[in-house]
């Protein structure tokens, strides 16, 4: 376990597993949608990339149990809060990895890629003063194209990539899937409710994979009452 991290706290996840955050790296409602929407088999071999403190790879562990996961995170600070998740939580199957997703090579072929990626064009938006939220946030040291290439050196033949974004980044997902080879099969939007705009897409590619793109039914966040909806209730293993 990485010790003496200023500043850091523990959130519970239920059933044993714990995830340390900071100032500069917590998460969101994003991280619970990808891996619900990744669902890896208990066989399947699983990487996630730009992992952070591990919310996603932990989700994945507690949810599924794949055989094991891959969790490369860049940044010291993130990858030290990774190690402590991981060691909390128990999670013997996650494999921390501190480097560069440019440059990750592994000798076996993933079953599952997943990525909660920085969602803003390098030099668009407003920057945050912490170099750590700002790489988190902005492409500065990773893109899209650059998560797909990752995803291409480590996927199986018809492995799955699966990634989450703005939706106006759609059209820049699709397109570095393509340029790596890896088909667009699923998309589904994610809405506050019914009358409002999606704020989030999960898209899910196949390397190798023919031309048909499934788009799903929207995932609504709240129900008419202003409450959870089912779904998200699901999601978040809330009960009545």
């Amino acid at each position: 376990m990485a010790e003496n991290i200023a500043d850091i706290s523990y959130e519970s996840l239920g059933e044993g597993y714990y995830v340390c955050v900071s100032q500069e790296h917590r998460f969101g409602t994003d991280a619970f949608l990808l891996a619900d929407f990744a669902s890896p088999r208990r066989k399947d071999k699983v990487c996630d990339l730009c992992t952070g403190g591990g919310i996603v790879a932990l989700l994945l562990s507690r949810n599924f149990h794949p055989e094991k996961i891959y969790a490369v995170e860049l940044q010291k600070k993130a990858y030290e809060q990774l190690l402590n998740s991981k060691e909390k939580s128990g999670a013997g199957e996650i494999i921390p990895i501190h480097m560069d997703l440019k440059e990750f090579k592994i000798s076996e072929q993933l079953d599952v890629v997943t990525c909660n990626p920085p969602y803003k064009i390098n030099n668009t938006g407003l920057k945050n003063a912490s170099d750590e939220v700002t790489i988190a946030r902005h492409e500065t040291q990773c893109s899209v194209y650059d998560v797909c290439r990752a995803a291409k050196k480590l996927l199986r033949y018809g492995g799955r990539l699966c990634i989450c974004n703005r939706p106006e980044r759609l059209a820049d997902v699709m397109e570095a899937m393509r340029q790596n080879g890896i088909e667009p099969k699923r998309l589904r939007t994610v809405q506050k409710n019914p009358e409002s705009d999606p704020w989030l897409i999960l898209v899910e590619g196949r390397l190798g994979g023919s031309k048909y793109l499934k788009i799903e039914k929207p995932l609504y966040v709240m129900d008419e009452s202003g409450g959870y909806s089912q779904e998200m209730r699901r999601i978040y293993k809330l009960t009545d």
